[in-house]
């Protein structure tokens, strides 16, 4: 069997494996352009490593694509000890990275739940931390409520009581609409088209695995919206949107609160994507959630390529 049809056979039995590893929404944001690395013990698939490849300027580039918040190597989960747990990622870790096929470049943000890449620095390659939020939602809904800060509940409050804002499912186009017009606003350009993100959703929808929320005022304006996916034991604020002549509603609070309550028992973390940027960072915070690093991995094999990155990067 083929790695990559293996590969799809572990995704269908391992929920540890994060959305952004599954075989399904890789073959919606990056078609065939994907492929797998399995580590194995004896028949038992105990790691992969998926990655998508991208052609660039002549160079062959190992990474991820827009919208994909993570991807990285999955380790089996295992109940050894702590030595021998580490020994096993030593191992597991070490074969996967020997298997990743000839590049010029290497870039991956792994899940937070892989905190070990030290067998990939002993290869050679580098590491930069990187911080996303996640908000535990053992607590009760009213605990959770006690733990916003107060200018997201005041937010919230202002929203429903005020503006008369309420929370529904949205078509797709809805919310594409308030998207939009968060780049309007930044002048800059939209990453990605309508159709990558009705292929997501198409996906998504096929495994109920999405929310697509709008906060509406009570004049049917749409002031802003919330994509929601998830997968296992946690969802993920994907991409939202708002209108910019609304932003003073607090709907954007409301509509994430509501994106936040409305998760199924299944749901353990909700995970806001966290963000570098200082206001958004300061605003996923206000949610509660707990700062939480992750990894971005690199490296880069050609000369050539290290070279032509390092004068960019000297030039911004």
């Amino acid at each position: 069997m083929h790695s990559k049809e293996e590969y799809r056979a572990i995704c269908a039995r391992e929920p540890t494996i994060p959305i952004f590893s599954q075989h399904w929404w890789l073959d919606a944001v990056a078609g065939d352009n994907w492929d797998v690395v399995l580590a194995k013990k004896g028949d038992q698939v105990i790691g992969a490593l998926p990655y998508v490849i991208q052609k660039k300027y002549g160079f062959t580039l190992l990474t991820q694509p827009v919208l994909t918040q993570t991807l990285g190597p999955w380790v089996k989960p295992t109940h050894k000890s702590y030595p021998k747990k580490l020994a096993y990622e030593k191992d597991v870790l070490g074969e996967l990275a020997d298997q990743l096929p000839k590049c010029d470049h290497y870039a991956q943000s792994w899940h937070c739940d892989q905190q070990n890449w030290l067998p990939f620095y002993w290869r050679g390659f580098k590491q930069t931390t990187r911080y996303t939020y996640r908000l535990p939602l053992a607590p009760s809904q009213e605990q959770l409520w006690k733990d916003l800060q107060q200018n997201i509940r005041g937010d919230i409050r202002k929203a429903r009581e005020r503006e008369g804002v309420t929370v529904r499912d949205g078509s797709l186009e809805e919310f594409l609409a308030l998207n939009k017009m968060v780049f309007q606003r930044q002048n800059i350009s939209v990453p990605y088209t309508n159709e990558f993100v009705a292929r997501i959703d198409a996906a998504a929808s096929a495994h109920n695995s999405r929310d697509c929320l709008v906060a509406e005022g009570p004049d049917g304006k749409l002031h802003a919206g919330a994509y929601i996916v998830r997968s296992g034991d946690t969802a993920y604020y994907l991409i939202g949107g708002g209108d910019p002549v609304l932003r003073g509603s607090g709907a954007t609070s409301l509509v994430l609160w509501e994106a936040i309550i409305r998760q199924p028992e299944t749901v353990e973390i909700f995970d806001f994507e966290g963000s570098m940027i200082e206001p958004i960072e300061r605003f996923f915070r206000g949610f509660g959630a707990v700062q939480t690093p992750y990894f971005n991995v690199s490296r880069s094999p050609s000369k050539l390529f290290k070279g032509l990155k390092m004068l960019r990067d000297l030039k911004n």
